[in-house]
């Protein structure tokens, strides 16, 4: 049993020493392969330059004067003093391979000039020019004898008879009327000039009031001729249009309160449109619209703009934008929906771009423009109008000029990189122009001197030894 527990106690002693030995001479490893070690030491070579710091390679902004990995065993990246561009290039200028190019599907367009009109789309709805709207109602009271016209909806032509009323005050100033006719036949040959005149005022005042009553002109003509009162009187349209409303029956009392018709001309129409608060700016009076129904396809209709309503709609936000349209075949009718394209101006020079060709931050807008291939520069611009997938552009791109249109994220994201890498290589450049030996990066400061592993040595003294039955282990100085 003590020769089973001696053997057992000095095997363990032999692999231990024999690890420790080990750590201390790893270039003694026979299964070693070599160059491993060196490839494990500086896995990315300078390929003759030698980097100013390394980076982190998921955040720029943590570096490294000496080569390392990050806590996911990532190996940081080399950054050299030619990374940020030549002096001659912007910020943030991007250099990709043809192959890349190719790989991720980068697409460029030329900027150019053309005729540019903004047009905003909106909803309208068609309603009755106000101008055009008469309410119909009795200057007397009485009854209605007859309705010529009597359904909502008919069209009615100027001097068609409407209705017939029956009204003794019509009647009563009839008989005045022709009481100062007779008076002016038999006064009109009086030798006092008093008299003919007195009896002529009266015939043209009872005359006038007639005319008041709205009594037409062929009744006052016939009443003239013949000398005979008519029971009922006939009221006309006063113009060409459609009965909107119909408020009246047969035999029904009406007074001057009562609203008997509605009529619409029809020939000129409205529209009220609805535009958001951000597109009221591009609209102006006098401005063309075309106008498309659902009901009426392959039809467009033409009309201006003729008022910007002064207040918005509290429910919806929308500014009401009045157009003005002749409808003579009264193919628009009021109530119906219509699809409206307001064009708000003309520009005959303008520098176009396609939208997809804009990065926007929320806080500026860019644009990369090929400056060589495979070279993009990112520039701020300044935009004006965009219409059918095109935006102007007022500032910072000129016609002629390529611009990216796809694989805007990659190429954004590498430039915010390159910029960012730029900038910290100014400030290196700038540490090392001042002589000092260390590199500061965020106010750490990093020296780099000899990491050396000879001076860490194995010693088993009295204080710290390992002492197994009167044996110990004394590592020593390596060599």
């Amino acid at each position: 049993m003590n020769k089973y527990l001696t053997g057992l106690i000095a095997a363990l002693l032999v692999g231990i020493g024999a690890g420790v030995w080990l750590s201390g001479h790893p270039q003694q490893i026979p299964w070693t392969l070599p160059g491993l070690e060196a490839a494990i030491a500086a896995p990315v070579k300078a390929e003759g330059r030698k980097p100013l710091f390394w980076r982190n390679p998921m955040n720029p902004a943590i570096t490294s004067p000496v080569f390392t990995q990050d806590e996911m065993g990532m190996d940081y990246l080399p950054v050299y003093a030619d990374d940020g561009g030549a002096a001659d290039e912007p910020a943030g200028t991007v250099k990709i391979d043809p192959v890349t190019v190719q790989n991720i599907g980068v697409r460029t367009v030329k900027a150019r000039r053309q005729a540019f009109s903004r047009s905003v789309r909106a909803l309208g709805r068609v309603i009755a020019d106000e101008t055009r709207i008469t309410r119909l109602h009795p200057k007397t009271e009485g009854w209605i004898e007859k309705l010529f016209i009597n359904k909502t909806g008919e069209r009615v032509r100027k001097d068609d008879i409407l209705f017939s009323i029956y009204s003794p005050k019509l009647v009563s100033s009839q008989h005045e009327y022709l009481l100062a006719l007779r008076n002016l036949k038999t006064l009109g040959e009086s030798e006092y000039a008093d008299i003919r005149e007195g009896a002529r005022q009266m015939a043209e005042i009872s005359r006038e009031r007639l005319q008041l009553l709205d009594v037409p002109e062929h009744q006052i003509r016939e009443l003239e001729q013949t000398g005979k009162a008519f029971k009922a009187l006939h009221v006309h349209s006063p113009f060409d249009g459609i009965v909107m409303k119909l408020s009246v029956s047969e035999g029904e009392y009406v007074t001057p309160k009562s609203e008997l018709y509605r009529l619409a001309d029809l020939t000129k129409v409205w529209v009220q449109v609805d535009v958001y608060e951000y597109e009221l700016s591009q609209v102006r009076v006098g401005d063309k619209a075309q106008l498309t129904l659902k009901s009426l396809p392959g039809r467009t209709f033409e009309g201006r703009v003729a008022y910007i309503y002064p207040y918005a709609e509290a429910k919806t936000r929308t500014i009401k934008v009045r157009l003005e349209l002749d409808n003579p075949e009264l193919a628009l009718k009021p109530d119906m929906f219509t699809d409206v394209t307001l064009n708000t101006g003309l520009q005959q020079d303008a520098v176009v771009v396609p939208d997809s060709a804009i990065v926007r931050s929320g806080e500026r807008e860019q644009i990369f423009v090929v400056r060589a291939p495979g070279k993009f520069e990112p520039r701020e611009v300044t935009l004006g109008q965009s219409s059918g997938g095109w935006v102007q552009v007022l500032d910072g791109v000129k016609a002629g000029e390529e611009v990216v249109t796809s694989a805007l994220f990659l190429i954004d994201s590498e430039s915010k990189l390159r910029e960012a890498t730029a900038k910290m290589l100014e400030a290196a450049k700038a540490d090392q122009s001042a002589g000092g030996a260390e590199l500061d990066m965020q106010g750490m400061s990093m020296d780099a001197p000899d990491m050396s592993m000879d001076a860490m040595r194995l010693d088993s003294s009295a204080d710290d030894g390992m002492d197994m039955g009167g044996l110990s282990l004394d590592g020593g100085d390596r060599p």
